[in-house]
């Protein structure tokens, strides 16, 4: 059973990365976001280098991606012991990660294949160049899965990075129709949605501060869940930087020294947004320790024996009637079974006691119908043969009424037959 959750989990987590890295490498294929052209001027190299830019952190999430899910779908039995189990855990999530970054190779023929397009004069084998960047951007992701698989916080931060990203990029896209653009429609984690806002022609400020801002807030809420859960204060503190760090090493791997214009806002900015967002989950994990919480005792084997032993040493409550409302009394449960037991055939002088007699009074049995005691309320509703009937709140039992026997009684109870004795002339 343990070999098999291992190869569930390890088959998952190759499945998930490479779906998640063709399905990713088809988005930016059919919007437009990556394509692969030759350069001839700096324009075109601008377009290389987004073009890199997108492989390595394509390929990067990817491999997040299926360790991610992979470890928190995979169900594995784990040893008795507390040290065993948390070894093979660690182990098992190492194996996942690798097994994740496997997967995710299978973003390198989906670059290399239409990265064939792109000549370059500075390299005769783009194809191979592009490649590489995906293979570093696998590595990268291996890292990051390492990290995320153990940290439960990290990896929930680098999940809506994720997510951000591709809604931006969709918004993009939609801008770049509108405007008439066909090619490089979108840059990673940015947007330069205005024409105006250019600081020094160098710089897009709203689009800067769009990927300050959205980094911020993604450390803080990402961050939430896990403060509520009561993770590691590290753990929170550090996960706002690890999303934005993906794509900031994919800036800066692919060009570390970028020299086109249309670039400094992305490539300069996607450091200060690392920043950002580890301000937001330190933010989280400093301010979270002050916030009154609501505190929950645990119980305990001591206070629940406690609680007992009070609950058994004091006085039982007796019930009090409601107004006007008579309850059924010891002297009814006996005048009924008198009754049952005369009924049965177990009338005095067959082996069961005679009931003493009920005396009248409030709340007690009185002589009711053919001598067999009734409850009695002082309200009398209804009467059978002259009797006065009384109504107690519960259902009553009368005998029933007979035109030979009206009463048991000793002179009720049936004698033995004597039979005479014809040949005897005295009683003849």
């Amino acid at each position: 059973m343990a070999a098999r959750g291992w190869a569930n989990s390890t088959m998952t987590a190759v499945g998930v990365a490479a779906g998640a890295g063709a399905a990713q490498f088809g988005l930016v294929y059919g919007l437009g976001i990556v394509t692969w052209q030759p350069v001839r001027n700096g324009a075109d190299n601008s377009l290389w280098l987004a073009n890199l830019t997108w492989s390595l952190w394509i390929a990067a999430t990817s491999t997040v991606l299926g360790a991610v899910y992979a470890n928190g779908s995979g169900t594995r039995r784990l040893p008795a012991t507390a040290a065993s189990r948390s070894t093979v855990d660690l182990v098992m999530r190492i194996a996942t990660a690798l097994a994740a970054a496997i997967g995710a190779l299978v973003t390198v023929p989906l670059v290399v294949l239409p990265a064939r397009a792109a000549l370059r004069a500075d390299t005769f084998r783009p194809e191979v160049t592009a490649g590489a960047y995906a293979v570093v951007g696998v590595l990268a992701g291996l890292v990051a899965a390492l990290i995320a698989v153990n940290v439960r916080v990290i990896a929930a931060n680098v999940v809506a990075s994720t997510a951000w990203v591709w809604l931006l990029a969709a918004v993009a896209v939609a801008d770049a129709v509108r405007a008439h653009r066909t090619a490089g429609t979108a840059q990673l984690a940015a947007w330069q949605f205005l024409d105006k806002g250019w600081f020094h022609d160098v710089l897009h400020i709203p689009g800067a501060f769009l990927m300050l801002g959205v980094a911020l807030l993604i450390g803080v809420f990402s961050a939430l869940p896990a403060d509520r859960r009561g993770d590691n204060r590290f753990g929170i503190a550090v996960s706002g930087a690890v999303g934005p760090l993906l794509v900031a090493a994919a800036y800066l791997l692919s060009a570390p020294k970028p020299t086109v214009r249309m670039d400094d806002t992305a490539y300069g900015f996607s450091a200060y947004a690392v920043i950002a967002g580890l301000a937001g989950s330190v933010f989280v994990a400093v301010l979270a320790p002050l916030r009154p919480r609501r505190r929950v005792t645990p119980p305990t084997p001591d206070r629940d024996a406690a609680t007992s032993a009070r609950g058994a040493a004091s006085p039982a409550r007796e019930a009090v009637p409601a107004p006007g409302v008579v309850g059924p009394t010891a002297d009814d449960d006996s005048d009924l079974t008198q009754w049952t037991s005369a009924l049965a055939g177990d009338a005095p002088g067959y082996g069961l006691p005679a009931s003493p007699p009920a005396t009248a009074g409030a709340g007690r049995a009185t002589p009711g119908m053919h001598g067999v005691p009734q409850p009695a309320t002082g309200r009398a509703t209804a009467s059978m043969d002259g009797v006065p009937q009384t109504a107690t709140g519960w259902a009553t039992v009368a005998e029933p009424v007979s035109p030979t026997v009206t009463r048991w009684a000793w002179s009720d109870v049936p004698q033995p037959r004597q039979t005479r004795d014809f040949s005897d002339p005295a009683t003849s």
